[in-house]
This record gives structure tokens, C-alpha cells and sequence, in this order.
């Protein structure tokens, strides 16, 4: 991994072993890897219940009634609860528009829609009394697209709307328009001298995160609830909780377990409020664990998609307009598809200067799977469209497709779309450059000489199904814009407590947030901050629980930047204290203690010069330091309505692939053989974990390519492939070089510079490998994922 750039320099703690900028190793990798890691599904309690949900077999149907009395007879059953045992008014929860019911009432709205509940003492009791509930449907007509959700007969997926965005969509049946306009697009499009179009489907993804969803629910004596749950936002679910539960919020006592991965998926509730219910009915610890089936339907997934663009560019190669229809299928329920299609329109220019724009953005409401967050966030699905765009010009001007893009690139002090001005480095360019003037890897590798043929290289790998007939190369590349954090106004802040002491005779610093550590090393990159900012070797970083403040969501990039913030503005704090108790105690032996720039450096306090003039120990002896603050970055507004102008995001984030494909053209298998990446950090606060991240992101854009897709059917809204068996991902044999080279541009807005990195490497590498299997084919191949019926015309 290559590091070079102007970083913001660090003026406290920096000779601080652990710090900031050091590869430090996740305190939890060797117990995930030895497999000691205790996930929320290894939670335990004495005299538990197992919880289990019963979900509807059809995708779309009024409810006619349901019976529980052969359930409630089952041995071992302690409570079976459907709607009518909901014990409040609130019955409905939601990210932003509260539109989904705990327990389906009167219809059911998608295939999996949670009916009814059940605690046993046995999961598998549960499993069977739960079988034995009998549910009377009335089929209904599914919608499920855009045609049969807008038509004029139409069936509302929702009667009745009176969310803030109703007043704003053409139709009941669509969630959230976002327009953008600015200049005049077709007024360019007559000046420009070539124009392309492309219509682009794009599958359903699942976040397929292997730690399926568990938590274990415990009433307390107060009459409250604590909840032990794998989620990445636990104030959120405690927003959405508690009035369900009837309970004031101080009452329902959250604690994040062991997550095993989210990406998206665990944003919304799931199994949260379902097993409160059962523990508070029943008055005995209740746990619920998914297995793989149950968690295809027990969480959103990544809108499916369905893009219309239009580009022009002059003779010498400037673009002169674009116009776009974007199209998203939300599913049954909002979760996040407001905020999804605002990134999907605010975004969909990607990192190219344009004047005139036209944009659409649109989410429907139908009967297919709900669809909410997932990593790239309505950005990566518009990537994998102009990116196409950009090489359907490039061809038609006859030019290179990265000299293109460099012609185009946007860089700092780039007007957006939006209107918003681009205030931070933005180095489009230099990205294509570093990734276009990489070496190659060599052609053939599956030929050793002298001996037999390694097949792990070839197409189809160890299926053994060619030895290179047929198989061609192909070279594409790619490059994308994804904002950081929220935006459209969001009040997007975090709180960190920080405590500073002495325990057995050394400085100890303990960081306490609500940050939900879901594999992004959030725990060590806060580590790293509190050393670097304290001086002290001992971190202990406090269990995430709702005891603190909000973190907000481990989601949009953000945590680092935010929460990172947040730990880095109460350490400051911390220290300024500190700092004011040894010039109270110690202050009058030494000037320096009220003239020099102090330093807290090894567990001491020292000049800026080096000089010791105290040790942390005798400055903390007598009292310790607790500071809990806020941190908020620099406020964002919503766009407007009509013309989608306003500053809507904090940061932009970009990343850049060359990926290099070996495709067997007669059985139309694929081998991507290298995804090589470049991507400015902003400043790597941990190489090792950026490295990761960057190659994580890459490896599930790669999916999303040429494996990855929930298939629903599109007459009964049934999803056909709800296992691991039927849906693919990639695997350690799939997987591609990764060399990934690293630019450290300092973003001055932002703590220590840093720039938010999870994201972009997941929109680049798609339209990459897309546009590297259309090179060694000649193929349009305008969706997602690439199978191989596509490449052979089979």
C-alpha cells in the first residue's frame, strides 16, 4: 500500500506508541479468528426463552383471521402474540416514516412479513407451535414495478399516507421524489456534437453479513427491559422501541453484543421489539436467533433499480449535459429509500464537471422485498450507470476511456449540481492516473511451465470446466463520488464520555460510546485518538451501550469522522483539565507550566521543547477526570424540492478501480484477476484498517458484478432464493489481487483531515469489472449482476 499526500499534522501525543497513523491490531481479531469472539447469538441467560416469528407465505393479502389454539396447547409454549396482543396505541416503527407494523394487521404487504410470535423453551418448540398457527389469506394483486405501482387503477401498498413526503410524489405508490435541475439541458444537448443514452438494471443485493440476527431480551425488576442486540444504531432502535413497549426510554436498557457484520442490514429493527415483548409477557429472558432463511426476510436490502441516462460530449471531449431517470424499488415499507434516493439523485452526476443537468430520482412502494441501507447508498447504483455512459463516449469520440474521464474529472472548487461547492481536495485525476500506470498482471497465469495447468486461475477455477480455450482478456475502469455521513440537514452528531485515572499506579484513559463496532475497528481507531491525544499507553474503550449519548449509526462513512470527532473533542477536554489540575498543584516549581504549550506524552506531562514536568500519576492521584461531549460537524441543508439545490452533504469521498477479467466466451464464466485501487483517505488513521476496508468494499462491489442477486419473482413477489446455497457471494477463490495505493489529501474540515473511506471502493470496482468484461467481449451488458446466459446468448 502506497501512503503519500499532505496530511494535517498532530500536535499532541504523536511520539505516543498506538497513535494515530500506526497500524495497531484490532483488539478482537484473534478472538474472531480463533473463534472466542462471543456474537449476540452466543448470549446465554439462566431460565431462558427461545422467541420465534411467524411469517407470511405470501407476498400480498388481507388477512382474514388467525387462529393460535393449537400453538398456545404446545407443551413447553409460554406466550403466542399476533397484532391484538400488541400492549399500546403505537404499533408501527420506522427509520423516518413510521409505516411498518410490529405485527402485520388486516394485510400483509410482502413474502416474510412477520404475523405472529412465539416463546418456548426450546427453539425448536417454537419452531413447531408457530407452524401449527392457522392464517386464513385472501390473496390480493402484488405490485411490483414501476408500471403496475403508478398505474391508474393502481392498489395502494399504503392507504392513507400522512408522511412529510406525501405531498411531494406524483403518485401514493412512490415514496420520495427528488429532482435536479440546473442550467439547461436540452438547450446543451442541441450544441453537443455526440449523444449517448443506456437504460441499466440493477439487482437486488442483500448485505448477506454472516452473524445472522439474534439478541436476548431481559425484563428488570423496574418493570423495563434490557436488551443485548447486535445492531449498528442503538439509540434508533430505542426510539423506535420503547412507545411500542409502553415504556419511557429510560426504561428500556440497551447494549450492543458482538455483531457479526451489518453493512446496511441491521439499521432497521428486527428482532428487537418482537423479543421485548415476549420477555416482558412472559416476565423470563427471551432470545431470538434467526437462521439463514428467516434472515433474508428479517432484513432490508439493497434497492434493485432501474436507471435511464443521456450524455453529450463535444468533438475534443467535454461533456456538455446529462439527463437521468433513476428508479428505485423500496419494497413494502420506507426505511431508508427518502434519504437513498436524495444520495441517488444528489450523486448521479458522479465525479465529473457538468453544467446542464435534468435529474429524476424516484423510490416505489410495492409488494417486493422492503429495501432500505446498504454500503454505497443509492450511489452505487448510479455508478454502475454513468460509468457505462462514460464509456459508451469515450468510444464514440474514439478516445482512451481514463483520458476521458481525466478531461472531465471534477476537482476542489468544482460546483456541484446541487449548487454545492466541491471544499475539500478532489482528486479525480490523479486516481485514474495511479491506477491506469499500475503494471499488469501477466496473461496466462494458469500455464506453469513444465507442470500441470493451475486451474484456480482459469474461469470456472476449481470446477476444472476449460484449460483456456475460448478465454480473453479484458481491462476496465472506473471511478466514483459517494458522500460521508448524513446529510439533507440531518442533525448528525455523536457523544463520547472520556475518564482519565490512575488504577494500579498508572494512567488509564476509558472511552465510552454508543458506537456500534460491526468489523469497521471503530474500538481501535478510538484507542489510537484517546493515545494520541492523552498520552497514555492504557485504553480501555467501555461497552457500547445506551447509558451514553448517541453515536448515531455505523453507516454512511461516518463513524470515524463523527464519533472519531466526538472522542477526539472530549479528549481534548480531558487534557485541558488535567492540564488545569497540574498547574493547581504543581504550577508554582516550574514556569513553563504557565508559559509553554503543554503536552500530555508517556504517561507525563512535558514541554513542546521535551522537558518533563510531571508525571500523570501524581497529577491524577487525588481525582479523576469524566468529561462526556458532543461533537457535530458543519451543518448540511435539504435540497430543494423542485430544483434539488442546497449543500446537502459534509464530505465527499472518492475511490478509483482498474480491474482485469479473464472470460471464458463460449461457457461465459468470469475470473477477475486483479481489482487494483486508489483512493484518497484524507489521513489513515490505522493503514492496516483502511487497507481492509478498501479491499472489503472492493470485494462486495465485485459481488454485486457478477454473483450477487435476491431474485423475487416478478408474478407472486416471492423472493426464489433465500439461502446461501442459492444466493452467491464471493469467496476466498474468488477473490482477485487487490493492491490498493493510497492518497492522503487532508480534508481541513474534518478531524485530523480524515476522510471517510467504507463506501467508495464498493461503487468504483462494479462498473469496473463490468466494463472489463465488455472489453474482452464486445458485449452491451447493461445489468447487474453479469450471468453467464449473458455472455453466451444462451
Amino acid at each position: 500500500m502506497g501512503v503519500t499526500g499532505n496530511p494535517t499534522s498532530i500536535n499532541q501525543g504523536t511520539r505516543t506508541k498506538g497513535g494515530i497513523g500506526e497500524s495497531t491490531l484490532r483488539p478482537d481479531g484473534i478472538l474472531k479468528v480463533t473463534g472466542e469472539f462471543a456474537y449476540s447469538s452466543d448470549m446465554w441467560h439462566e431460565d431462558m426463552l427461545w422467541g420465534h416469528t411467524l411469517r407470511s407465505t405470501v407476498a400480498h393479502a388481507e388477512i382474514v383471521s388467525i387462529d393460535t389454539s393449537e400453538a398456545l396447547a404446545t407443551s413447553g409454549v409460554y406466550a403466542v402474540l399476533t397484532y391484538d396482543d400488541l400492549p399500546t396505541s403505537v404499533k408501527n416503527y420506522g427509520l423516518e416514516i413510521q409505516d411498518t407494523p410490529v405485527l402485520a394487521h388486516g394485510k400483509v404487504r410482502h413474502h416474510g412479513e412477520p404475523v405472529a410470535l412465539v416463546a418456548a423453551d426450546h427453539p425448536e418448540t417454537a419452531r413447531r407451535a408457530a407452524a401449527k398457527i392457522r392464517i386464513d389469506y385472501r390473496e390480493l394483486p402484488v405490485i411490483t414495478d414501476e408500471a403496475s405501482a403508478t398505474a391508474p387503477d393502481a392498489i395502494l401498498v399504503h392507504e392513507g399516507r400522512d408522511d412529510h413526503h406525501a405531498g411531494h410524489v406524483p403518485h401514493p405508490n412512490i415514496v420520495h421524489r427528488q429532482p435536479i435541475v440546473r442550467g439547461d439541458a436540452d438547450a446543451a444537448a442541441a450544441r453537443a456534437d455526440v449523444v449517448v443514452s443506456g437504460e441499466y438494471v440493477f439487482g437486488m443485493q442483500d448485505q448477506a453479513f454472516l452473524g445472522p440476527e439474534s439478541g436476548l431480551a431481559v425484563p428488570a425488576e423496574d418493570g423495563g427491559v434490557d436488551l443485548y442486540v447486535a445492531t449498528q444504531w442503538l439509540h434508533s432502535d430505542l426510539r423506535q422501541i420503547a412507545p411500542v413497549l409502553g415504556l419511557p426510554e429510560d426504561k428500556v436498557r440497551m447494549t450492543l453484543s458482538g455483531v457479526g457484520g451489518a453493512f446496511g442490514g441491521r439499521e432497521d429493527l428486527s428482532m428487537q421489539i418482537h423479543a421485548c415483548l415476549l420477555a416482558l409477557r412472559t416476565g423470563k429472558p427471551v432470545k431470538i436467533v434467526y437462521n439463514r432463511f428467516e434472515s433474508f426476510f428479517g432484513h432490508v436490502h439493497r434497492h434493485p433499480a432501474k436507471l435511464w441516462y443521456e450524455h453529450g460530449a463535444t468533438r475534443d471531449g467535454k461533456l456538455t449535459h446529462m439527463k437521468c431517470r433513476i428508479v428505485l424499488d423500496g419494497g413494502a415499507y420506507a426505511s431508508a429509500s427518502p434519504a437513498v434516493v436524495g444520495n441517488a439523485s444528489s450523486l448521479s452526476v458522479g465525479p465529473y464537471v457538468i453544467d446542464d443537468v435534468d435529474i429524476e430520482a424516484i423510490a416505489l412502494y410495492t409488494n417486493n422485498p422492503p429495501c432500505g441501507a446498504m454500503r454505497g447508498f443509492g450511489a452505487v447504483q448510479a455508478c454502475f450507470a454513468y460509468e457505462a455512459q462514460m464509456d459508451k463516449l469515450a468510444a464514440e469520440l474514439g478516445m482512451d476511456p481514463v483520458e476521458f474521464r481525466q478531461r472531465n474529472a471534477m476537482e476542489q472548487g468544482t460546483l456541484l449540481p446541487t449548487g454545492q461547492v466541491v471544499d475539500s481536495p478532489a482528486p479525480v485525476a490523479e486516481l485514474l492516473r495511479r491506477v491506469k500506470a499500475r503494471p499488469l498482471p501477466p496473461e496466462r497465469q494458469w500455464e506453469v511451465a513444465g507442470e500441470q495447468a493451475d486451474v484456480r486461475a482459469l474461469p470456472g477455477g476449481l470446477s476444472n470446466t476449460t484449460h483456456g480455450e475460448g478465454v480473453v482478456r479484458g481491462i476496465g475502469y472506473a471511478v466514483g463520488l459517494k458522500n460521508v455521513g448524513f446529510s439533507e440537514g440531518f442533525d448528525d452528531y455523536s457523544t463520547a464520555r472520556v475518564r482519565m485515572e490512575v488504577i494500579a499506579g498508572e494512567p488509564v484513559a476509558t472511552v465510552h460510546t454508543a458506537m456500534a463496532e460491526v468489523g469497521q475497528g471503530g474500538v481501535t481507531v478510538h484507542a489510537q485518538i484517546a493515545r494520541t491525544e492523552l498520552g497514555v499507553a492504557q485504553v480501555t474503550i467501555h461497552p457500547a451501550d445506551t447509558r451514553v449519548g448517541s453515536a448515531g449509526s455505523t453507516s454512511a462513512s461516518r463513524q470515524t469522522y463523527v464519533t472519531g470527532g466526538a472522542v477526539k473533542h472530549s479528549c481534548e477536554a480531558v487534557r485541558e483539565k488535567v492540564l488545569e489540575m497540574g498547574r493547581r498543584k504543581f504550577g508554582t516549581y516550574h514556569p513553563a507550566w504557565a508559559t509553554a504549550d503543554l503536552l500530555l506524552e508517556g504517561g507525563k506531562v512535558v514541554t513542546d521543547g521535551g522537558e518533563v514536568l510531571a508525571d500523570l500519576v501524581d497529577v491524577l492521584e487525588d481525582e479523576a477526570v469524566d468529561i462526556e461531549l458532543e461533537w457535530r460537524h458543519r451543518p448540511t441543508e435539504a435540497f430543494d424540492l423542485r430544483t434539488g439545490q442546497g449543500n446537502g452533504h459534509v464530505q465527499y469521498s472518492f475511490a478509483a478501480h482498474r480491474a482485469v477479467v479473464e472470460v471464458d466466451t463460449e461457457l461465459g464464466l468470469v475470473k477477475v484477476i486483479e481489482l487494483a485501487c486508489a483512493q484518497d483517505v484524507g489521513k489513515a488513521l490505522n493503514p492496516l484498517s483502511v487497507e481492509g476496508q478498501i479491499q472489503g468494499g472492493t470485494i462486495q462491489g465485485m459481488g454485486i458484478a457478477v454473483m450477487e442477486e435476491i431474485v423475487v419473482d416478478p408474478k407472486t413477489a416471492k423472493v426464489r432464493n433465500p439461502s446461501f446455497t442459492d444466493y452467491l457471494l464471493p469467496t476466498i477463490l474468488d477473490t482477485p489481487t487487490i493492491p490498493v495505493d493510497v492518497l492522503e489529501l487532508a480534508d481541513d474540515h474534518a478531524p485530523y483531515g480524515l476522510r471517510g473511506i467504507g463506501e467508495a471502493p464498493t461503487l468504483s470496482s462494479t462498473p469496473a469489472v463490468l466494463a472489463a468484461i465488455r472489453n474482452a467481449t464486445g458485449l452491451e451488458l447493461n445489468r447487474t449482476p453479469v450471468r453467464p446466459e449473458h455472455l453466451t446468448g444462451t
